[in-house]
C-alpha cells in the first residue's frame, strides 16, 4: 500500500490535475467558495484515475478500493502543498 501511495504522490498527471483543480477553484472562489469544490475534486480525481488508466487497472475490487483510498490521501497531500504555497505567495505579495 505504501508503494501505491508513493507512486501516486509522484505521478505528474495527478499533480497536474490537482494543480489545475486548485487554479479553477481559485477563479470560481467568489461564487462557489473553496472547500467544497476542492474536496469534491480531490475525490473525483482519486476515483477517476484508477478506473481509467491502464497502468493502475486492477481486476479485483479490493485493489481498486485501495487505489482510490490511497488516491484520496495522496491528492489531499498534493493539494495541501499547493494551498500552502498559495498562502505563502499571497502573504508575500501583500
Amino acid at each position: 500500500m505504501l508503494e501505491t501511495l508513493v507512486s501516486q504522490l509522484v505521478d505528474p498527471f495527478r499533480i497536474g490535475l490537482i494543480l489545475f483543480l486548485m487554479l479553477t477553484a481559485l477563479r470560481t472562489r467568489p461564487t462557489m467558495g473553496l472547500a467544497i469544490p476542492l474536496g469534491v475534486g480531490v475525490v473525483f480525481v482519486a476515483i477517476l484515475l484508477p478506473l481509467t488508466t491502464a497502468a493502475s487497472a486492477a481486476t479485483d475490487n479490493e485493489a481498486r478500493f485501495i487505489a482510490i483510498a490511497c488516491g484520496i490521501v495522496s491528492n489531499a497531500i498534493i493539494l495541501a502543498c499547493f494551498v500552502s504555497a498559495w498562502a505563502v505567495w499571497t502573504k508575500a505579495r501583500s
